[in-house]
Protein backbone atom coordinates (compact mmCIF):
# COMPACT_ATOMS: atom_id res chain seq x y z
CA UNK A 1 0.00 0.00 0.00
CA UNK A 2 0.93 3.49 -0.42
CA UNK A 3 1.91 4.94 2.62
CA UNK A 4 1.83 8.95 1.04
CA UNK A 5 -1.23 8.20 -0.67
CA UNK A 6 -2.63 6.83 2.72
CA UNK A 7 -1.81 9.94 4.44
CA UNK A 8 -3.23 12.37 1.86
CA UNK A 9 -6.45 10.33 1.86
CA UNK A 10 -6.60 10.33 5.93
CA UNK A 11 -5.74 14.27 5.46
CA UNK A 12 -8.67 15.00 2.77
CA UNK A 13 -11.36 12.85 4.35
CA UNK A 14 -11.16 14.62 8.19
CA UNK A 15 -12.60 17.63 9.01
CA UNK A 16 -10.56 18.26 11.45
CA UNK A 17 -6.91 19.11 11.08
CA UNK A 18 -5.10 15.30 12.22
CA UNK A 19 -2.02 15.16 14.36
CA UNK A 20 1.22 13.09 13.63
CA UNK A 21 0.28 10.37 15.99
CA UNK A 22 -3.03 10.04 14.63
CA UNK A 23 -1.90 9.92 11.31
CA UNK A 24 0.53 7.51 12.73
CA UNK A 25 -2.20 5.20 13.72
CA UNK A 26 -3.96 5.00 10.83
CA UNK A 27 -0.79 4.13 8.52
CA UNK A 28 0.56 2.24 11.03
CA UNK A 29 3.95 3.86 10.93
CA UNK A 30 6.44 5.63 13.71
CA UNK A 31 5.19 9.27 13.49
CA UNK A 32 8.65 10.42 13.00
CA UNK A 33 8.06 8.64 9.70
CA UNK A 34 4.94 10.16 9.35
CA UNK A 35 6.24 13.43 9.83
CA UNK A 36 8.64 12.40 6.88
CA UNK A 37 6.03 11.72 4.23
CA UNK A 38 4.06 14.94 5.43
CA UNK A 39 7.05 17.27 4.66
CA UNK A 40 6.95 15.35 1.20
CA UNK A 41 3.32 16.18 0.61
CA UNK A 42 3.68 20.04 1.55
CA UNK A 43 6.68 20.41 -0.80
CA UNK A 44 4.68 18.49 -3.84
CA UNK A 45 1.47 20.60 -2.86
CA UNK A 46 4.01 24.41 -3.13
CA UNK A 47 6.01 22.76 -5.65
CA UNK A 48 2.83 21.96 -8.46
CA UNK A 49 0.73 23.90 -8.96
CA UNK A 50 -2.00 22.66 -6.81
CA UNK A 51 -5.70 24.64 -5.29
CA UNK A 52 -4.88 23.82 -1.85
CA UNK A 53 -1.76 22.96 0.51
CA UNK A 54 -0.96 21.40 3.69
CA UNK A 55 -1.21 23.24 6.75
CA UNK A 56 0.30 22.67 10.36
CA UNK A 57 -1.87 24.54 12.82
CA UNK A 58 -1.88 24.07 16.38
CA UNK A 59 -4.86 21.11 16.43
CA UNK A 60 -2.35 19.45 13.70
CA UNK A 61 -2.39 19.04 9.82
CA UNK A 62 -4.99 19.83 7.43
CA UNK A 63 -5.59 20.23 3.79
CA UNK A 64 -6.99 23.32 2.90
CA UNK A 65 -7.89 25.57 -0.18
CA UNK A 66 -5.03 28.01 -1.22
CA UNK A 67 -5.72 31.73 -0.37
CA UNK A 68 -5.52 32.78 -3.78
CA UNK A 69 -8.76 30.35 -5.02
CA UNK A 70 -10.85 30.83 -1.32
CA UNK A 71 -13.04 33.68 -2.66
CA UNK A 72 -13.93 31.65 -5.87
CA UNK A 73 -14.86 28.55 -4.05
CA UNK A 74 -16.00 29.79 -0.62
CA UNK A 75 -19.91 29.59 -1.52
CA UNK A 76 -19.64 26.27 -2.43
CA UNK A 77 -18.87 25.63 1.26
CA UNK A 78 -18.31 28.55 3.70
CA UNK A 79 -16.37 27.86 6.50
CA UNK A 80 -18.36 24.60 6.75
CA UNK A 81 -16.36 23.69 10.20
CA UNK A 82 -17.39 26.73 11.76
CA UNK A 83 -21.31 27.51 13.55
CA UNK A 84 -22.99 30.36 13.05
CA UNK A 85 -22.60 30.88 16.79
CA UNK A 86 -19.00 30.46 16.35
CA UNK A 87 -18.62 32.89 13.30
CA UNK A 88 -20.67 35.29 15.04
CA UNK A 89 -18.15 35.27 18.30
CA UNK A 90 -14.93 35.35 15.52
CA UNK A 91 -16.86 38.80 13.81
CA UNK A 92 -17.21 40.14 17.68
CA UNK A 93 -13.90 39.61 18.08
CA UNK A 94 -12.30 40.48 14.62
CA UNK A 95 -14.40 44.01 15.22
CA UNK A 96 -14.13 44.89 18.28
CA UNK A 97 -10.27 43.38 19.14
CA UNK A 98 -9.14 43.37 21.79
CA UNK A 99 -12.18 42.79 23.18
CA UNK A 100 -13.28 41.04 26.93
CA UNK A 101 -14.30 37.79 27.04
CA UNK A 102 -16.83 39.57 29.37
CA UNK A 103 -18.17 41.72 26.58
CA UNK A 104 -18.43 38.98 24.14
CA UNK A 105 -20.59 36.65 26.49
CA UNK A 106 -22.98 40.28 27.15
CA UNK A 107 -23.62 39.76 23.34
CA UNK A 108 -23.90 36.29 22.85
CA UNK A 109 -24.49 34.66 26.10
CA UNK A 110 -23.02 31.93 28.28
CA UNK A 111 -23.06 29.29 24.85
CA UNK A 112 -19.77 32.05 23.87
CA UNK A 113 -17.51 30.52 25.77
CA UNK A 114 -17.76 27.23 24.48
CA UNK A 115 -17.46 29.26 21.36
CA UNK A 116 -14.41 31.07 22.41
CA UNK A 117 -12.64 28.03 23.84
CA UNK A 118 -12.87 25.97 20.46
CA UNK A 119 -11.94 29.28 18.21
CA UNK A 120 -8.98 29.19 20.09
CA UNK A 121 -7.98 25.38 19.77
CA UNK A 122 -8.16 26.20 16.49
CA UNK A 123 -5.49 28.76 16.99
CA UNK A 124 -8.31 31.41 15.50
CA UNK A 125 -8.00 34.25 18.14
CA UNK A 126 -5.68 34.17 21.76
CA UNK A 127 -7.03 35.44 25.13
CA UNK A 128 -5.15 36.41 27.63
CA UNK A 129 -6.44 36.72 31.49
CA UNK A 130 -7.03 40.13 32.50
CA UNK A 131 -8.71 40.97 35.79
CA UNK A 132 -11.51 38.58 36.48
CA UNK A 133 -11.73 38.33 32.57
CA UNK A 134 -9.67 37.43 29.22
CA UNK A 135 -8.75 39.85 26.38
CA UNK A 136 -9.84 37.93 23.16
CA UNK A 137 -7.89 39.23 19.48
CA UNK A 138 -7.35 37.25 16.09
CA UNK A 139 -4.06 35.79 15.27
CA UNK A 140 -2.08 35.60 12.30
CA UNK A 141 -3.72 31.63 12.49
CA UNK A 142 -7.09 33.82 11.64
CA UNK A 143 -5.94 35.97 8.51
CA UNK A 144 -4.57 33.14 6.80
CA UNK A 145 -7.86 30.88 7.58
CA UNK A 146 -9.56 33.92 6.16
CA UNK A 147 -6.80 34.85 3.42
CA UNK A 148 -6.73 38.30 4.46
CA UNK A 149 -5.27 40.82 6.98
CA UNK A 150 -7.40 41.40 10.45
CA UNK A 151 -7.34 44.87 8.99
CA UNK A 152 -9.19 44.39 6.22
CA UNK A 153 -11.91 41.95 7.70
CA UNK A 154 -12.58 44.82 10.75
CA UNK A 155 -12.65 47.32 8.33
CA UNK A 156 -15.34 45.10 5.82
CA UNK A 157 -16.94 44.38 9.58
CA UNK A 158 -17.42 48.06 10.12
CA UNK A 159 -18.80 48.87 6.43
CA UNK A 160 -22.04 46.05 7.64
CA UNK A 161 -23.09 47.50 10.98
Amino acid sequence: MNEKALIEAALFVSDRPLTTEKIAAIVKMDPEEVKTYLIRLQTDYRVDDRGFELVETPEGYELRVKADYRDRVARLAPFADLSEGMMRTLAIIAAKQPVKQSLIVKYQGNKSYAYIANLETKGLIKCEKYSRTKICSTTPEFEKYFGTSSEQIKAMLSKKS
